[in-house]
């Protein structure tokens, strides 16, 4: 859904972009900032449950505390710093953008989408087991710079949305008529940028580079600690990263972590022991879990998180958001958090483009029936996009999943995935659309039968394991967090005591 009621939009600005650059202010405003999204959004929307809109009003409340952690970097850059507030804050956080989308709206029936993902190059310096991506030093598909220009261009007007995601590949080293990810930064200072990246070329010419752009956050991937980082990424890459963060530490550029849960490392990279290292010690502001998915490079069911360790995940994962405040969303376990599914350009979520023009639903559904390339060819743009039959699947089986409705109309978002939580559904919509195959992976992928019947096995248990939670504590009596009685009133005034006591 991705509305943000009014009063946030018509207020908070006025106030955030006083007193955020004021070191005295900054926690006063981001106490405030969290008290009205609080009363916005727990208590002025009628979709979901409360609980459900608690849990969304906590990963927001964690987000406006990774703002003022970012702000409050006494060495951060002076354009880092009128970046965040002008782009971050002012535009992607609070602006009221509605007018604007009309004509969209009329067309699709929707809002916009939110973001997009594009990964310009498949190219890697790096060989990691399992990559989603199944990336490379010989990898030589990309897309020229003239096509992501267009790409970012045609996305900030036609959707109003100034937040682009850059993937890979790495990144990095993606170039292009003489051009780089930074330079397309420079081109586009109305867009603030996330770049997931493996971090081993940020060094300290790369991350000063990056300081003086200022719109620019990396992402860095991480397995953990050395042991399991260096066993996934190579020997050395560690200690590479770590000198990255020091590196963005030095010049004041924020930067979070990207972490692959697999069936070997997930008990550590959400422990908060972990937790502790990269945020407390090494700076990070925010973060992000990705499940291992069967994809890419090697597949392989047998890496994916057992359902019992994801059912421990989201526990871990309620821990660090309510009790570490920390912005640390799982993307399969926090359903809860984005409304469910971001895919196939819902209102508020995303579509993803890669090196080869192919668009797909996202990261992780690597079947396309339409290529930017070939829209642009044709002198469509990239609304056309959007509208192919799989897009649309995607987002009816969303809408019947439960998005944008109320109460018990609204399905287990423990489980939101259409691929990794309800693959019988995705496998029918791939056999009613017929769309291509990205690789040969995803090719192989859709033969074989023991994928099918593993992934289904594998959905139908983690359902099975967590509707009891779903329904207790998300539609039931509406008075529950964290396994936890808790009445509406002392909910109530904890929050207004966390975000107004300032002393």
């Amino acid at each position: 859904m991705q509305k943000i009621n009014l009063q946030i939009k018509k207020t908070i600005p006025y106030i955030l972009n006083f007193v955020l650059g004021n070191s005295v202010l900054r926690k006063y405003a981001a106490k405030r900032a969290k008290e009205y999204i609080y009363k916005a959004i727990v208590e002025g929307e009628k979709l979901y449950t409360r609980n459900i809109r608690y849990e969304r009003y906590m990963i927001l409340s964690n987000l406006v505390g990774t703002v003022e952690r970012a702000l409050t970097n006494k060495n951060i850059s002076p354009s880092v710093r009128k970046k965040v507030l002008n782009l971050f804050v002012g535009r992607i956080m609070l602006e009221n953008q509605r007018k604007m989308n009309e004509e969209f709206i009329k067309e699709f029936g929707q809002e916009p989408p939110g973001f997009i993902t594009i990964s310009p190059g498949k190219k890697c310096n790096l060989q990691c087991t399992g990559c989603y991506a199944g990336s490379g030093a010989k990898a030589s598909e990309k897309l020229d710079y003239e096509t992501v220009d267009r790409i970012v261009t045609e996305k900030t007007n036609l959707w109003n949305s100034f937040f682009t995601v850059i993937s890979g590949g790495e990144p990095l080293m993606w170039r292009s008529n003489g051009k780089s990810i930074l330079d397309l930064c420079r081109e586009h200072q109305d867009n603030y940028f996330m770049m997931y990246t493996n971090a081993t070329l940020i060094d300290k010419n790369m991350a000063k580079q990056m300081a003086e752009v200022g719109n620019i956050t990396p992402a860095i991937s991480v397995e953990g600690f050395e042991e399991e980082t260096d066993e996934r990424r190579g020997k050395g890459v560690y200690k590479k990263i770590l000198d990255a963060m020091a590196n963005l530490r030095e010049v004041g550029v924020p930067f979070g972590v990207s972490v692959t849960a697999t069936r070997s490392n997930a008990e550590k990279i959400i422990s908060d022991k972990f937790v502790d290292f990269y945020f407390g010690q090494q700076g990070a502001v925010y973060g992000w879990i990705f499940q291992y998915m069967p994809i890419g490079r090697h597949q392989s069911l047998d890496l994916m998180v057992t359902p019992e360790q994801r059912k421990w995940m989201y526990r871990q994962e309620k821990h660090i958001i309510h009790d570490k405040h920390i912005f640390l969303p799982d993307f399969w376990n926090g359903g809860v958090y984005s409304s469910g599914c971001l895919a196939g350009g819902r209102s508020g979520g995303y579509i993803y483009i890669e090196w080869n023009g192919n668009v797909t639903p996202c990261v992780f559904y690597p079947y396309s029936k339409v290529n930017i390339k070939d829209i642009y060819a044709g002198d469509g743009n990239l609304n056309d996009a959007l509208k192919s039959d799989l897009m649309i699947g995607v987002r009816k089986w969303q809408r019947d999943y439960g998005f944008e409705k109320k109460g018990k109309e609204v399905h287990n978002l423990i489980a939101p995935c259409g691929i990794r939580d309800h693959y019988e559904f995705t496998r029918k919509l791939l056999e009613e659309t017929k769309p291509i195959p990205i690789d040969e992976d995803a090719a192989e992928a859709i033969k074989d039968p023991l994928y099918y019947e593993g992934l289904t096995e594998y959905n139908k248990k983690f359902l099975s394991m967590t509707d009891d939670i779903w329904q207790n504590e998300f539609i039931g009596n509406g008075k529950k967090h964290n396994g936890n009685n808790i009445s509406e009133t002392e909910d109530k005034s904890k929050v207004l005591e966390e975000t107004v006591d300032v002393k």
